[in-house]
């Protein structure tokens, strides 16, 4: 059967354009709206600082980030809070990261506020609850007054009430009930002196758009991210790597067990999964299958209680 005839009288060069509709996949607009905040911010405030840890998270927002300054460099430092219990593989990679970028890092160093004994190590040898003033200080003696963070709503509960742009008070303290109303892409960064906003342009994101985005983009992370082999002692639950920092307790036993970890921090809290996924595509799919959030199912320090996290951010953390 032929085709029926088509009347050409009232063709227009825009009749002729593929008829295909225009539409952004899901990571397309993730991206976008991510670019947008990055943009936003950074042209209403002065000195705003991305808080990197060389985490996957932190990886992706300073990939978004020089995307959204492109052809230019990233237009603010880069400022991260070294517990002194940091993995060697992530801190190689910040460094590389960094250079390769020539961006200005700002390190804030745990170890330092206990060795002149503003801070006391704790009785648990974990530090990242130590985290807090030493990020309060380095904030406050950089003027910073936007602080990007890679906090993602999905992760768990205080983080699900977030604003994308949050509001902390001149002690550097977030109240959940003094934050502004947040409508559709209309972000409200105004403070007073002394006071700062922290933003998260991942609030939107999963853990598994996390890792389609890395897979798109071919984005590198620290290797410890896939499956590797490694001494770790069971402990609260978790599989913490033995280390000078993260040592078994009596009746703990290091075995050697081929694991991968979903979020990096302070070893001494960090839990490994085991795990084949040795590359993006089968970490893709072992993310896919869980039904626990990476710090639910990894980090010690947002067990101690129901509002562990609520609480260290009332303070000041993150």
């Amino acid at each position: 059967m032929r085709d029926p005839p088509v009347s050409t009288d009232f063709v227009t060069p825009l009749d002729d354009a593929p008829t295909r509709p225009y539409e952004l996949s899901q990571l397309d607009t993730l991206e976008s709206e991510a670019i947008h905040i990055f943009r936003e911010v950074t042209a209403e405030l002065e000195r705003p600082v991305l808080l990197f840890s060389g985490g996957k998270d932190s990886v992706v927002m300073l990939h978004l980030a020089a995307k959204a300054f492109w052809p230019g460099k990233v237009p603010f430092p880069v400022l991260h809070v070294d517990t002194g219990h940091n993995f060697p593989e992530v801190l190689d990679f910040r460094d590389r990261t960094v250079e390769r970028l020539g961006l200005t890092l700002v390190v804030a160093t745990v170890q330092d506020y206990i060795d002149d004994g503003r801070l006391v190590e704790r009785a648990d040898g974990t530090r990242n609850p130590l985290q807090t003033q030493p990020l309060l200080d380095a904030i406050a003696a950089g003027r910073f007054d936007a602080v990007y963070g890679g906090g993602r709503r999905d992760e768990e509960k205080a983080r699900a009430k977030e604003r994308i742009v949050s509001l902390r008070d001149e002690f550097g303290q977030w109240d959940p009930r003094n934050q502004r109303p947040e409508l559709w892409d209309l972000y409200n960064a105004r403070h007073r002196p002394g006071e700062h906003v922290r933003v998260f342009p991942l609030s939107n994101w999963t853990e598994l758009e996390i890792w389609r985005y890395i897979e798109r983009e071919n984005i590198e992370l620290p290797s410890l991210y896939y499956a590797h082999q490694r001494d770790v002692f069971r402990h609260d639950g978790m599989w913490l790597a033995d280390s000078p920092v993260s040592r078994p307790r009596e009746g703990e036993t290091v075995v050697r067990k081929r694991v991968r970890y979903r979020t990096v921090g302070d070893m001494s809290c960090t839990g490994a999964v085991e795990s084949d996924a040795d590359t993006v595509g089968r970490v893709i799919a072992e993310v896919a299958a869980t039904t626990l959030t990476e710090r639910g199912a990894t980090r010690a320090d947002d067990r101690l209680s129901e509002a562990a996290m609520e609480d260290r951010k009332k303070e000041g953390y993150f």
